[in-house]
């Protein structure tokens, strides 16, 4: 009886897959990198007859969406890639009597016994297996990341070595279908996203790699607190490592094409080391711009002492406290009190044999005496006798 039921089954297996399919893309989610692809039957109406979901009859449909790659498989494997959009006739399944084709090469008693005499042998089973699978080839955007311990970072502003936890996304898009399929979709698996943990594993392994890397690059150059708007040059970097996620293209067909960073943050030792720092600076500063103040006051003394320790006896006097005064800085102040002193003051010229000043150089030291006045070193009449004096009235 048993090859009387196989015989049945084989017949009735028959007429039900002789139906032809219209085969087309699921909808997809955000994560979904490859699905299996679904047949149309709510309008068919065929109830029991309808055929197994693991045959495809000549004369099938198999509809190709915009921004998907489909795939006929066998048993042997990778039968037949599709990359083109379209609506496209499948030739390569079992002989059908819906099929013209295969109507006038075969007719349709040999059709049907051709088919029935190779399933009595597998009880009623069809030797052939046909599955279409569809690979999503639009940017797979949102993949979370983050360091799970503190990064080591060489910030260039703070001069030593940082903890910082870093958090974004990444996204991904396949530039090669059949390589995806080939060398990162597991064996016999005809649904893979990107949302099973399992899935991701590998992946964020690889990438959380190759981005401390492309990070630590950039410490050289860049503030911890730049990093966020150099993603593009992250992303760059990793792209071209040699190792890792710069090698998912040429291993997978898988290429990354941005990463996000959406926080960068400190850890707790080195969130305080940066409040140290911050505090520290901003006292020294605060020092800085107090001492600074303080040293010209000092250096204006010093001056006004210099100038009246060794008198504005004739010109040439008054010039020498006039330069001294115009190159006076707060570093070299200290010095002029000591080269002020009349040890060590230049000698006076004789006001006898020394030659008349020019009437340019009489008007420039005739400017620099008022500078002084104006700056409370000489007094009115001390101005007056000098320019009277200058001036030979």
């Amino acid at each position: 009886m048993g090859i009387f039921d196989a015989a049945f089954d084989s017949i009735g297996g028959v007429l039900a897959d002789q139906w032809k399919d219209i085969v087309t893309a699921p909808a997809f989610d955000e994560h979904t990198v490859v699905a299996p692809g679904i047949r149309k039957n709510s309008q068919n109406g065929r109830g029991a007859n309808r055929g197994a979901e693991d045959i495809l009859s000549n004369g099938s449909l198999i509809f190709v969406p915009e921004g998907t790659a489909s795939f006929v498989f066998s048993q042997a494997g990778i039968e037949q890639v599709i990359t083109t959009p379209g609506s496209f006739e499948y030739r390569d399944g079992q002989a059908s009597l819906f099929d013209e084709q295969d109507r006038r090469e075969k007719g349709i008693g040999r059709i049907l016994l051709d088919e029935a005499a190779e399933r009595v042998g597998f009880s009623g089973m069809s030797a052939d297996e046909k599955r279409v699978a569809f690979v999503n080839l639009h940017e797979i955007r949102g993949l979370r990341f983050g360091t799970r311990g503190p990064l080591a970072y060489n910030d260039l502003f703070y001069g030593t070595d940082l903890e910082v936890y870093a958090y974004g996304s990444f996204s991904v898009q396949v530039s090669n279908p059949e390589l995806l399929v080939r060398n990162f979709l597991p064996a016999n698996v005809f649904s893979y996203s990107l949302d099973d943990p399992k899935a991701r594993t590998q992946l964020l392994a690889e990438f959380l790699h190759s981005f401390i890397s492309a990070v630590n690059a950039l410490s050289a150059s860049y503030r911890i607190s730049q990093l966020p708007s150099q993603a593009n040059t992250i992303a760059a970097q990793i792209v071209s490592e040699d190792d890792n996620a710069g090698t998912w293209e040429a291993r997978f067909g898988l290429k990354l094409v941005s990463v996000a960073i959406e926080n960068i943050e400190f850890s707790e030792q080195s969130r305080e080391l940066v409040r140290q720092f911050s505090e520290r600076r901003m006292g020294v500063r605060a020092y800085e711009d107090v001492s600074q103040q303080a040293a010209n006051i000092a250096a204006q003394q010093l001056i006004a002492e210099g100038v009246r320790d060794n008198g504005l006896g004739d010109g040439g006097g008054m010039l020498f406290g006039m330069n001294l005064a115009q190159s006076i800085s707060p570093q070299n102040a200290a010095t002029v009190q000591g080269a002020a002193t009349p040890a060590s003051a230049p000698e006076a010229p004789n006001a006898a044999t020394a030659p008349k000043p020019s009437l340019d150089e009489q008007m420039e030291t005739l400017k620099k005496l008022k500078d002084l006045l104006d700056m409370g070193i000489l007094t009115q009449e001390e101005f007056d006798a000098k320019k009277q004096e200058i001036l030979g009235l």
